[in-house]
């Protein structure tokens, strides 16, 4: 009898010291991302896991300073931004580690990951044409260099350059097409502005509505918030580039960060976050694109159609960064 008690105790004490184990485990997340956008995904993982995430939202260049000055004193376990070339810039900077996961490699395509394993697109977000459905015909577009062209001048709106989103198009176009082609089609774009380039996509579409353009550049996600937001807008989204090469196409995404004191539970939370359970949460949250080839998206992103998107591996959007930006100021494009 005596010895059933003993054991009962100490099965008792084991499952105690499991449990506490379970529930004092915590992964630390500096997110570029908004709280709002991150905190369900974060929650959705304790409730399943029972390890909680301590996070800290900022822009990129502010926690990238961090990271770098904490060095191996960081809490951070894990990074997570927006675009590709944010993400090979942290690389670049060591403040990222490398991960040798079949998990990620086999639920996320090659062009939307560091192939060296130290970032992951987790949710994709499409660069593509937006036009006024009052005076323009889709069957009148067609690429992006297209837009460089006599027939769309002083009808052509953007978002300004400084922006690391058409930073990131030009450098793919680079990649894509050579620097020369490139630069052609930059400063055809800046002969075709119907105005100055604008701080963001949502003055852009609300101008072209507005009649200022008939035509411009947007990110998915902000056309899918201002027609929720204002369904009578006489706009709609055009895929650019379908027979050649296709849709530009960006991330936002995650990486280990070289110092993680969690390593190993930070890279099953990457991996979990690849997965189908939760890819759905990742990208609707955003209005995105799942990363995960077997993940459907949401049903008002899957209204706006399918595409075929651009292969190019994401890391030329940091590698060629600098010489996009260079060429945008050569062309006149602020």
């Amino acid at each position: 009898m005596k010895l059933r008690i003993v054991t009962l105790l100490l099965v008792a004490v084991c499952l105690s010291v499991v449990s506490s184990t379970a529930l004092s485990m915590e992964l630390t997340v500096y997110s570029a991302r908004n709280e709002q956008l991150v905190k369900p995904i974060f929650d959705a993982y304790t409730k399943e896991t029972g390890i909680r995430i301590r996070f800290l939202t900022d822009n990129e260049p502010a926690l990238l300073q961090r990271l770098k000055a904490e060095g191996e004193r960081t809490q951070a376990d894990l990074l997570i931004t927006v675009d590709a070339g944010n993400l090979w810039h942290a690389a670049r900077e060591n403040v990222l580690q490398a991960v040798d996961s079949p998990i990620l490699r086999k639920n996320i395509p090659d062009h939307l990951r560091d192939l060296d394993g130290y970032w992951f697109g987790l949710s994709i977000r499409a660069r593509t044409i937006v036009y006024n459905t009052n005076k323009v015909k889709p069957e009148q577009l067609g690429t992006y260099q297209d837009l460089a062209g006599p027939q769309w001048k002083n009808r052509l709106l953007l978002r300004t350059s400084k922006k690391v989103y058409n930073q990131s198009l030009v450098a793919m176009l680079i990649a894509e097409n050579g620097r020369e082609a490139a630069g052609s089609t930059v400063k055809g774009w800046v002969e075709n502005l119907a105005a100055p380039p604008f701080s963001n996509d949502t003055k852009v579409m609300e101008s072209i509505a507005a009649g200022l353009g008939d035509v411009g550049i947007v990110n998915t996600y902000y056309f899918g918030r201002l027609i929720q937001e204002k369904p009578d807008l006489p706009l709609a989204l055009f895929w650019a580039n379908q027979k050649e090469g296709g849709v530009h196409v960006n991330v936002s995404g995650a990486g280990v960060t070289a110092h993680a004191k969690n390593r190993d539970e930070a890279v099953r939370f990457l991996e979990w976050l690849s997965s189908p359970a939760a890819q759905g949460l990742f990208a609707d949250a955003n209005m995105e694109y799942p990363v995960n080839p077997e993940v459907k998206p949401h049903a008002t992103v899957a209204a706006w159609g399918d595409f075929q998107q651009n292969a190019i591996n994401l890391a030329n959007a940091g590698a060629l960064q600098a010489d996009a930006i260079k060429l945008m100021d050569e062309a006149g494009y602020k």
